[in-house]
């Protein structure tokens, strides 16, 4: 056997183990209390969800998957945060023309404490990804930097404004 034939064996080997595996499932803890809980969220058929205690209603998918009424498909598309910007303010979704960038304070409303990859609570805001989001936040000091939410992890960080980010969107919703 040739050793292109070798090698093209063990990464046929090597990919179907990792497939087998799937994708790293989200961790939750019990012994940290929920921050996000399903019962603060009012879901709708239109792949949104009004969050009840700050009233901001949220694209349960993120920018670039589609909504199939039960979950969010597909992957996450990554943009600058001036990309971000200027297409919140054109975007039409479920009806509604007034959707916006959330600023730091509004999207860390929706990160749940007691899980990570992803921190967020994967019951209504199936399919997220575990990745950086943008905010419409600058950060002060650094002007190339904007404030960023991990949803890997929960962190809250300054993101170079060149770099692709993952987006969802927020309108007022009451």
């Amino acid at each position: 056997m040739k050793f292109n034939q070798v090698m093209l064996k063990f990464f046929l080997v090597v990919t179907l183990m990792l497939g087998a595996q799937g994708a790293a499932a989200q961790k939750c803890s019990e012994t940290i209390p929920g921050s996000s809980h399903d019962v603060s969220f009012l879901p709708h058929d239109n792949g949104t969800v009004t969050h009840k205690v700050t009233g901001l209603m949220w694209m349960t998918c993120s920018l670039g998957q589609d909504w199939d009424k039960k979950s969010c498909v597909g992957n996450a598309a990554g943009y600058s945060w001036v990309q971000a910007l200027q297409m919140s303010n054109s975007f039409t979704y479920a009806g509604f023309t007034d959707w916006r960038l959330p600023n730091r304070n509004e999207l860390e409303t929706i990160l749940e404490a007691k899980c990570n990859a992803p921190a967020i609570n994967a019951n209504i805001f199936p399919g997220t990804n575990p990745d950086y989001y943008w905010t419409s936040s600058p950060y002060v000091g650094l002007a190339d930097s904007a404030w960023s939410i991990d949803f890997g992890y929960g962190a809250v960080n300054a993101s170079v404004k060149n770099g692709l980010l993952s987006v969802r969107l927020v309108r007022a919703g009451r």
